[in-house]
């Protein structure tokens, strides 16, 4: 028997059999194609840039030493905001283009299949199994109901909702002739007053806060308690496991 005695073979066959048993439980699904992963992490990055000086621009920033010719420190915070922003303009423009050139799961941020029964009924498993009231979760290879509702929600119509408005208060700056004036500036014919506007914008500066917050948790126990979900971010591929 090749130096194998039967009990040998028997602890192979165990251990191959456990194996199999294993690779039963797992599912490894490719959900997130390069552009959708190269969209997320810079998009992440601009957040973090208009998060933090969008804070400032609408708070006091702090004082700086000597006269004030001698500094531009809140002109450094209003260029890296401008930037951030038109960063995070194009980048929502080419992720539109995607969900329509992709595939299924790149065109889930963009709707909420509302009109489904299945969607109300997995949704409420997805909210008990956050609840720690369901021993087992849905397997969702993209985004499951809870999170693609969050996701369109607070995310989409909230970041199409700041690029309007991020435009329609940067033209007031660069004037009525400007681009950004011509396509924003029917905003001021709803919202008349500009403050209005400066309120509204800098509340939706903290939806998205909120939002990262709870997308960051929910991914980091997705990953612990079911499947991997951060690593799915950066590898596309999601191993789904029971």
């Amino acid at each position: 028997m090749s130096g194998k005695t039967a009990q040998d073979l028997n602890v192979l066959s165990s251990v191959g059999a456990a194996g199999k048993d294993r690779s039963a439980d797992r599912d490894v699904v490719y959900v997130y194609e390069m552009p959708v992963r190269l969209w997320h992490w810079v998009n992440a990055a601009a957040i973090v840039v208009l998060a933090i000086t969008g804070y400032f621009i609408g708070t006091a920033v702090p004082t700086m030493p000597g006269e004030a010719s001698d500094n531009f420190f809140f002109g450094y915070i209003r260029f890296a905001h401008f930037s951030a922003g038109y960063v995070l303009t194009v980048g929502f423009l080419l992720r539109i283009y995607w969900a329509m050139m992709g595939n299924p799961h790149a065109k889930q941020i963009f709707y909420v299949p509302i009109w489904r029964r299945c969607f109300w009924d997995e949704l409420w498993q997805t909210i008990r199994w956050y609840a720690l009231l369901a021993v087992r979760s849905e397997k969702c290879a993209g985004h499951n109901p809870a999170a693609q509702l969050m996701m369109f929600s607070m995310f989409t119509l909230t970041t199409a909702f700041m690029i309007v408005t991020g435009f329609a208060l940067y033209a007031q700056g660069s004037g009525q002739e400007s681009w950004q004036f011509r396509l924003f500036g029917w905003i001021f014919g709803v919202l008349p007053n500009s403050q209005d506007v400066h309120t509204l914008h800098h509340l939706g500066l903290w939806v998205i806060v909120t939002f990262v917050l709870i997308h960051v948790y929910a991914a980091i126990r997705e990953d612990i308690m079911s499947r991997r979900s951060i690593s799915a971010i950066i590898s596309g591929e999601r191993d789904l496991r029971d």
